[in-house]
């Protein structure tokens, strides 16, 4: 995930202690902000639908609101969600990034990277909206669709624990722990937008499925959030990464094959 040319410089003492400070602070806002959202929506309710699953107001929009203007809170909220959820993974690769940039423009190219990074996630946002807002549409149309959805939850998060053991995701997740260095990086305003796009490239598709999972169990919910930013933070950083994303991937499958017995069984 970290795979930009450049020669690290290691700093130590003071910038180490600020950049972390800050990085902590604005995760500890987006996460406050991510709870309040959630705890919102949730008072909010939704439309029970056949198959014993409620439908969130998130999907469409309220009384006097339009498409767009739904769009837009859900892409704004979504990027405030992710940035709680990511940022304790990506912040050592952003660190990396801070210590090798000259020490004058560190901190403004490794927030214009961070920038970069985030932008693949709003996009990402986007995507997810058109699609959560066209799939639910489609269950209300048609009630005996919507009666397979929890069934169909389970199955995508069974899918995402079967792809913690696959090829595609150990190279992915070796991507974020390499860091080559040559010496003749770029280091300006282009460059750093570069940075923060491919790593947010790279961490999309390594974490793509865990993310895909956490949307099946339910976006809004607070636990399976929290896990699943945990478990994307553990397999990248904690030794022996392979056998983390692993333990992941059992933990996954186990949860979705509850999902999709208790689906069949109501």
């Amino acid at each position: 995930m970290d795979s930009v040319g450049i020669t690290v410089r290691r700093r130590s003492g003071a910038p180490r202690v600020i950049f972390f400070s800050v990085s902590s602070l604005v995760f500890a806002a987006s996460a406050a902000v991510t709870f309040v959202w959630c705890a919102s929506m949730e008072a909010m309710g939704g439309t029970p639908m056949p198959g014993g699953w409620t439908m969130s107001a998130l999907w469409a929009p309220m009384c006097g609101r339009t498409w767009f203007d739904a769009a837009v809170s859900f892409a704004g909220m979504w990027n405030v969600m992710t940035i709680a959820m990511m940022l304790p993974a990506v912040a050592p690769a952003l660190w990396r990034y801070f210590e090798a940039v000259e020490h004058a423009r560190a901190a403004r190219m490794t927030a214009i990277a961070a920038a970069g990074y985030f932008l693949v996630w709003l996009l990402v946002g986007v995507l997810v909206f058109a699609a959560g807002a066209q799939l639910t549409a489609l269950a209300v149309a048609a009630p005996a669709l919507a009666h397979t959805a929890p069934a169909a939850a389970g199955v995508i998060v069974v899918i995402s624990g079967v792809l913690q053991f696959s090829a595609w995701k150990a190279r992915w997740l070796a991507c974020c722990g390499y860091s080559p260095s040559c010496g003749h990086a770029r280091l300006d305003v282009q460059a750093a937008l570069r940075h923060g796009l491919r790593i947010g490239r790279h961490c999309l598709c390594c974490c793509g499925n865990l993310m895909a999972a956490l949307l099946a169990a339910g976006v809004m919910d607070r636990p399976a959030m929290a896990l699943v930013a945990a478990a994307i933070a553990a397999e990248r950083w904690v030794p022996g990464g392979e056998r983390v994303a692993r333990g992941i991937g059992v933990a996954a499958i186990a949860v979705g094959v509850v999902m999709v017995v208790r689906a069949v069984a109501t």
